[in-house]
């Protein structure tokens, strides 16, 4: 049954890879697996038999979590994007509901936190904000090399709860062709993206350990800025009454299906 059950956690955490402002970390998060998948990974070699076990059926899950939410989206950013943009941002707004009760639980509100959480903010609005003014690359112009320099840069938003890694792939102009690829299953694209996830996740998952082991409360609240700042890229445009109340209703119904979910 656990190996069922993280398959199906390690699909949803596969789609927060390529799904707009969703961030894996994130959900890692509300499904109780984050710290345990950083001990896992680090201290990997101290006991590869139970890490193994607890690793595989969630690298299965992302795997087809990948794959198959790739040719869904496309489907459904283009068919519904109302509907799908909204649902994201319910989504969003449910995590982060989740981890703030997740630190409060643990630690007692201080002021400083809310520092924290302004900063972040402003960082993940910005970084929305400088997507319309940076040059979009094309596949005429990217190489092995970028590719690499893309993956390790995507590996922030897989291992930093709140960081989405297809912002950090939109501002450096390749989501559109990472998400063709993973739909198509396009090796020369994958592979080094693949490289640039192992080398910077690594590097990034010892750094984030030691901000979560030595300042909790403050790398969450960070966390729930970010998270919150990036909603912005995925702010619908709605032409009318009926497309407005459309969309306030699927964030409604995104929020609820997470809290759910959190609570299962």
């Amino acid at each position: 049954m656990n190996f069922f059950n993280n398959c199906v956690k390690g699909i949803a955490i596969g789609a927060g890879a390529i799904l707009p402002g969703i961030s894996s970390g994130v959900l890692c998060v509300i499904f109780g697996l984050y710290e345990k998948l950083l001990n896992s990974i680090l201290h990997f070699f101290k006991d590869i038999k139970k890490n193994i076990k607890f690793l595989m059926p969630i690298i299965i899950g992302c795997f087809f979590g990948v794959v198959l939410f790739g040719k869904v989206l496309n489907y459904f950013l283009y068919e519904y994007p109302i509907q799908t943009k909204s649902l994201f941002i319910g989504f969003i707004l449910a995590s982060t509901s989740s981890i703030a009760r997740k630190i409060n639980s643990k630690e007692k509100f201080k002021f400083n936190y809310i520092f924290c959480f302004l900063f972040a903010l402003l960082i993940g609005i910005g970084s929305v904000v400088l997507e319309n003014y940076l040059p979009i690359s094309s596949t005429e112009n990217i190489n092995f090399i970028y590719l690499i320099l893309c993956g390790f840069f995507m590996s922030i938003g897989i291992v930093v709860p709140g960081v989405s890694s297809t912002i950090i792939l939109t501002l450096l102009g390749v989501y559109s062709i990472y998400l063709s690829s993973v739909s198509n299953l396009f090796l020369p694209v994958l592979i080094p993206i693949g490289i640039g996830l192992v080398i910077g996740g690594f590097i990034f998952m010892k750094l984030i350990k030691y901000f979560i082991d030595n300042h909790y409360a403050c790398t969450f609240y960070s966390i729930i800025g970010f998270t919150l700042g990036s909603i912005l890229v995925l702010i619908p445009t709605c032409t009318s009454t009926i497309e407005f109340v459309i969309s306030l209703l699927c964030i409604v119904l995104g929020f609820l299906l997470v809290s759910l979910i959190g609570k299962y």
